[in-house]
């Protein structure tokens, strides 16, 4: 089969014809119907020490396929041949002896699979994956929306919900509408809470208005935040802060903006190191939150939301030979939302 993979030492994905993995016993063979693309795929070609990583892996750590083969240690009847899953990337391995899969946190398990992540991932045309990473997709949720919804949603929606734990009473502000941001916007929206949100491109600020928010709560692009937080009469008032850019100048924004007693939960990378206003911290008492993925029930809820129309990420489609243009299209900001690739 054909697939992308990352060589150690060398920062561009590699095509290569690799053989079609075994099906495993306690999981499925996958043929994939779609595979999206992430900011993360670059920062996974970049990086050189992790000693952990294999030395060569296929990489793409977003998708949804089609069941080929069943192990013969499956015992769950609600998998059939022939079924669509969405594949979480970052499973757990699920032990009871697990430093991470004991205390529910799945996705920073050291031992079971990190498809894509270190090791074999999706942008390939067959997948081998454990049932525990398997979460049936509704009638109503093309394979392209699964496939990205599995990390672009799924890690908005478990930071937004399990994490920071926004409540319907809450005032919050929104920083990047981008892959995730947009995504994590709408699941603020389906919780009920007032949300005012902030970008740079103004296409994606006329798109939040499209998608409900008030024109009052959306910052103008090139407009400083604080500036505009205190002319809307909310000094004071920013419950939650959702930073989904992480430079210095929005997280050095969210700690001017947020109330006393308020949150920070941290998403985004664009800048790797980051710095915290001690004074300002231990004056208001903040929270800083960081988030890392989604766990499978998080995905099952998304995946429910999806099909019911309540969030509707936004997916172009290319094809899977296209996956080093789509990765530069997207690290140079000339992609509106998500990839998806698709097999030709």
């Amino acid at each position: 089969m054909n697939a992308w993979r990352k060589h150690k030492g060398n920062p561009k994905p590699i095509l290569e014809r690799v053989p079609v993995p075994e099906t495993p016993p306690t999981g499925f063979l996958v043929k994939l119907l779609a595979s999206g693309v992430c900011h993360s795929d670059q920062a996974l070609l970049d990086v050189e020490d992790r000693p952990q990583f294999d030395e060569k892996y296929i990489l793409g750590h977003e998708g949804c396929g089609e069941i080929l083969q069943i192990g013969d240690q499956v015992n769950d009847p609600s998998f059939k041949l022939g079924d669509r899953i969405a594949l979480l990337a970052v499973p757990g391995c699920g032990e009871a002896t697990c430093s991470e899969c004991s205390r529910d946190l799945d996705q920073l398990c050291p031992n079971g699979k990190h498809h894509g992540i270190g090791q074999d991932g999706f942008y390939a045309e067959y997948v081998a994956i454990d049932v525990r990473g398997a979460i049936p997709v509704p009638d109503a949720v093309p394979s392209t929306v699964a496939a990205v919804a599995t990390d672009a949603v799924n890690t908005a929606y478990h930071g937004i919900t399990r994490r920071a734990e926004v409540k319907k009473s809450e005032t919050v502000f929104l920083f990047g509408l981008g892959g995730l941001g947009f995504n994590a916007m709408q699941v603020v929206q389906h919780i009920g809470a007032r949300v005012l949100v902030s970008d740079l491109r103004a296409e994606k600020l006329e798109a939040a208005a499209k998608h409900g928010i008030p024109r009052e709560d959306i910052v103008p692009a090139g407009t400083s935040i604080p500036e505009f937080v205190i002319n809307s009469g909310l000094q004071g008032k920013i419950d939650t802060v959702l930073d989904f850019v992480g430079t210095s100048q929005t997280f050095h924004d969210g700690q001017q903006i947020v109330r006393p007693g308020g949150k920070i939960l941290c998403i985004g990378t664009l800048d790797r190191k980051n710095e915290v206003d001690m004074k300002i911290g231990i004056r208001k008492r903040l929270s800083f939150i960081f988030s890392y993925g989604g766990q499978k029930r998080d995905l099952v809820e998304v995946l429910d939301l999806i099909a019911k129309g309540v969030i509707r990420p936004q997916v172009e489609t290319k094809g899977l030979l296209d996956f080093p243009q789509v990765l530069k299209d997207l690290c140079d900001g000339k992609i509106k939302d998500r990839v998806a690739l698709v097999a030709e």
